[in-house]
């Protein structure tokens, strides 16, 4: 909590009470089953994590970038896997917020804020993953409607949540012919693939979208028609923060389970903990957490503050925490030996859940072409 206000110490200190409360007990649990937990989700957003950088009159708790980095990352200590999903509804709803006009932010932001309903985000296509801007889901102009088809694939949420954030085709080619439509669970011709069998992310159901004739009534268009690349990108500077968070919560967990595995477990007579080499190790990865917690904030506070390089540090501070993160939660789970291998130690659960980190809101190659694509334009 170095360099964070009281007001914010407090959000941390409620958000990691949570954790352990209401999330941690059941990580396991949740992981094994392939349990969506709403209802602990709805607790949540009764604390105000439901929209936490909406605007108040929609429902909102209208905090910062980097307060949200901060409540994601303590919330992500109790469970990865759910923190992240609340990261890409929360996500979904400040897209409709910024982006909606006010009878689109009063229609929908009040119920998503309080996680009555819940949101996807639907971007990705089974042919169009880095390359975002060839998607092919088109929605045709027909009188006060859109006629959408189509299909999106790896979406977190899907055929659980209410309210789908669609990017689709409603012009030519590349990214200026892309509009962005609110579809809404139950639209005729919405259907959702089989729930997909997933290494880590167990906690929320991820399908194929698959959108036949749906009539989406042009009402419910965000922005402009052609903005919706835009939206989409904006979404994600956000969310590759929120991701980076997520990150931060499971290494800073597996630290701490590393930490007291090296003083319980004896070996050749004495605890680990008496072994330099480990202590390297375990000072290595706490001073690498630090370093990856010090970009994400310092993204955050650049993106709240609409500078110019906002979207190169968030992508740095995605790529950086991300695999940062993924290695100490690696190297947490190397020190638990054989144990670490479990399932029932924690620390393999932080592993696996953490993995996907490195793929999604932007692959971390694409982090690298963004960054040098920054620096060579000069």
């Amino acid at each position: 909590s170095a360099g964070l206000t009281e007001e914010q110490k407090e959000f941390q200190k409620v958000a990691l009470d949570f954790a352990t409360k209401e999330m941690a007990p059941h990580m396991a649990e949740w992981d094994e089953k392939e349990v969506f937990p709403v209802e602990t989700m709805r607790k949540a957003a009764q604390l105000g994590f439901g929209g936490i950088y909406v605007k108040p009159d929609v429902g909102g708790s209208g905090l910062s970038r980097l307060d949200t980095s901060v409540i994601f990352e303590a919330l992500s200590t109790g469970c990865t896997s759910t923190t992240a999903y609340m990261s890409i509804h929360n996500m979904c709803v400040w897209m409709i917020d910024t982006f909606g006009n006010e009878e689109q932010r009063h229609r929908f932001c009040p119920s998503l804020c309080s996680m009555e309903k819940f949101a996807s985000y639907c971007l990705t296509e089974p042919g169009s993953g880095s390359d975002a801007a060839s998607l092919l889901t088109s929605a045709q102009r027909k009188g006060d409607t859109y006629v959408l088809n189509g299909s999106k694939a790896f979406i977190s949420g899907a055929g659980d949540t209410d309210v789908y954030v669609v990017m689709c085709r409603t012009g030519g080619p590349g990214p200026k012919g892309i509009s962005c439509l609110v579809l809404e669970k139950g639209t005729p011709g919405l259907s959702f693939g089989k729930k997909e069998r997933k290494v880590g992310w167990n906690s929320q159901p991820t399908r194929a979208v698959i959108f036949e004739e749906c009539v989406v009534p042009a009402a419910n268009r965000l922005g402009a028609e052609g903005q919706g690349f835009s939206i989409a990108m904006k979404g994600l500077n956000g969310g590759r923060i929120n991701i980076a968070s997520c990150s931060l919560g499971a290494a800073h967990a597996s630290v701490l389970l590393a930490q007291e595995h090296l003083v319980v477990r004896k070996q050749f007579g004495e605890p680990l903990a008496n072994n330099q080499y480990l202590q390297f190790r375990l000072a290595e990865m706490a001073t690498r957490l630090v370093a990856a917690r010090l970009m994400v904030r310092n993204a955050a506070r650049a993106l709240q503050e609409g500078r110019e390089d906002a979207a190169v540090l968030c992508s740095m501070a995605k790529l950086f925490a991300t695999d940062e993160c993924f290695a100490i939660c690696n190297q947490a789970l190397q020190m638990h030996g054989g144990y670490g291998y479990l399932k029932d130690y924690a620390v393999q659960q932080f592993v696996r859940d953490i993995r996907v980190h490195q793929i999604l809101e932007g692959t971390n190659e694409v982090m690298r072409m963004i960054v040098a694509r920054n620096l060579l334009q000069g």
